[in-house]
């Protein structure tokens, strides 16, 4: 393995979502090799694409059909692709800025608000029964509120220590996993950490979503893939709340997830 491609790999986060660990990030990494010294492919560049390809393919779902169902599915893999390479390609640059971040995190949300929102369409389309519409509505709305609930979090503890946030981030690097997977790894200890990756669909996160949606466009199965969504929100979302709002009562630091 050469040094150019160790060090790309050595971008892609250490604690990915599902889908991203083992498929989109090592997929973003495969097409910084060949783009990420080109000067003027910049990461907010980057950015941009995956957000006009999550547009376009959420097009796609509201035209409707197999074909452009298809087409959808494939262009929401390819944005969460760029979604991977903006920030592999700004540590590989060291070029990382907080502004990037942002842009990045907001263009994520509204992606999945229209994504879910084109899919609720397309399905009330096809039955006529606005209950999609809802189970969409459920999803994303609590989808946001394990959003939400991780900022009030930081804003409580900020407000009773103005130290928590550099606590916080000495801890996350105490806390960094080291590689254990990778193509400098054998195949067993390669095989053990995909086997160990699994765990994470039930996170129900952005990872599992872009599996979700590409898998019911590609077999037609929105309404059902829906009421998954809703009711796996529904659940993290709460939980969520109750768990941060359990730690906080309890004078404890609350562990702040992704």
């Amino acid at each position: 393995m050469n040094d150019k491609f160790s060090r790309l790999w050595d971008t892609k986060n250490k604690d990915d979502e599902w889908w991203s660990s083992f498929v989109t990030a090592p997929l973003a990494v495969a097409i910084n090799y060949m783009v990420v010294d080109i000067k003027w492919l910049t990461p907010n560049r980057i950015t941009l694409i995956s957000f006009i390809t999550a547009l376009i393919s959420a097009l796609c779902i509201f035209k409707g059909g197999a074909m452009n169902f298809f087409i959808a599915a494939v262009l929401i893999h390819m944005s969460h692709v760029f979604d991977c390479m903006d920030g592999q390609m700004a540590r590989y640059r060291q070029t990382y800025t907080s502004s990037g971040s942002y842009f990045d995190r907001v263009t994520d949300q509204i992606q999945i608000a229209v994504w879910f929102g084109a899919v609720a369409y397309a399905a009330y389309i096809q039955s006529d029964d606005p209950l999609p519409i809802f189970l969409a509505f459920i999803g994303v709305a609590f989808y946001s509120l394990r959003g939400y609930v991780k900022y009030v979090a930081i804003h409580v503890e900020v407000s009773r220590d103005s130290d928590y946030l550099q606590k916080k981030s000495q801890q996350d690097l105490r806390d960094r996993k080291a590689d254990h997977a990778g193509p400098q790894f054998g195949f067993r200890a390669n095989l053990r950490w995909f086997l160990g990756e699994q765990k994470k669909i039930l996170r129900f996160d952005e990872g599992v979503f872009i599996f979700m949606l590409a898998l019911a466009l590609v077999l037609n199965q929105l309404t059902p893939m829906l009421w998954v969504f809703a009711a796996s929100q529904l659940f993290h979302g709460l939980y969520r709340s109750w768990q941060t709002g359990h730690e906080i009562d309890l004078n404890r630091q609350a562990h702040i997830k992704k």
